[in-house]
């Protein structure tokens, strides 16, 4: 078991020499736009099985600090998936470690059309 050692008063202070050591700064382990990306992946349309990324539902993915915004939407206003989409999605961000908070926004412009997904997964599909 490892054992905490607590500094002696007399200590001397730590060096401001560079070291070798990763530096410590506010950005270290900070949630890019990128990682929440690619954890949205995991998320797939249910009626379809292709991820919600690869499907160009993924409008835009703010990041601030540790909090995150997505601007998300369905291909159309009546899918009865919707609430099951955007509700994995917020579970699936919130698994990223030090995630503040999730904002998920349900939006409509411009509207998804089958030119927002992937083009190898279009090209799959056939489209």
């Amino acid at each position: 078991m490892d054992q905490i050692h607590e500094p002696t008063p007399d200590a001397e202070p730590a060096s401001t020499e560079p070291s070798d050591a990763a530096p410590q700064d506010s950005t270290a382990g900070a949630i890019s736009a990128d990682q929440a990306r690619l954890i949205l992946r995991r998320v797939k349309d249910p009626d379809l099985n292709i991820n919600i990324v690869d499907l160009g539902l993924i409008y835009e993915v703010h990041v601030n600090g540790s909090n995150v915004q997505v601007d998300m939407s369905l291909t159309s206003p009546g899918c009865p998936s919707g609430p099951e989409i955007m509700g994995e999605a917020e579970v699936q961000l919130r698994t990223i470690p030090g995630i503040g908070d999730v904002t998920m926004n349900l939006v409509w412009s411009p509207p998804w059309t089958p030119e927002r997904i992937e083009p190898r997964v279009r090209a799959y599909m056939g489209f």
